[in-house]
């Protein structure tokens, strides 16, 4: 977790054992987004406003703002009281992927904003990137 302008991020570092452009694609495409991470109608475009369902916590909305081909994905993410930006940064290393994940812009000094920080670090960690590294596994069979 690191701290900028008082606010907190949670940073996920995570190695899969597949190309950047492999791991882009699990990223960018809607379709696939929707197998192991929410239903959404993402488009890898800057400026693209779109959704993700995010189930009982109800819908997020989000916009595009920097895209960097098998590089780095970085779009707003408001739902309630949260207003803040996720980046994915894909760095090549061997014939994998360093995938870096960081989710900024949590106030926690403020109740809701904890607990959000507190079970998205979770669910980060524990079922969204581990989604998505068995959804590119299933595509290898």
């Amino acid at each position: 977790m690191t701290v900028t302008g008082g606010r907190h991020t949670i940073e996920v570092d995570e190695f899969l054992p597949h190309p950047a452009a492999r791991v882009w694609e699990a990223l960018i495409n809607p379709t696939e987004l929707a197998q192991w991470f929410m239903a959404n109608d993402f488009r890898p475009k800057i400026g693209h406003d779109f959704t993700l369902d995010t189930a009982r916590w109800g819908t997020t909305h989000c916009t595009v703002v920097a895209i960097e081909p098998e590089r780095l994905l970085r779009y707003t993410w408001r739902n309630g009281p949260l207003d803040t930006v996720v980046t994915w940064k894909l760095v090549p290393e061997g014939s994998g992927t360093r995938l870096l994940l960081e989710h900024h812009g949590f106030d926690l000094g403020d109740p809701v904003q904890r607990r959000a920080f507190d079970g998205m670090n979770g669910g980060w960690r524990s079922l969204v990137l581990p989604g998505l590294a068995r959804h590119l596994r299933r595509g290898e069979a």
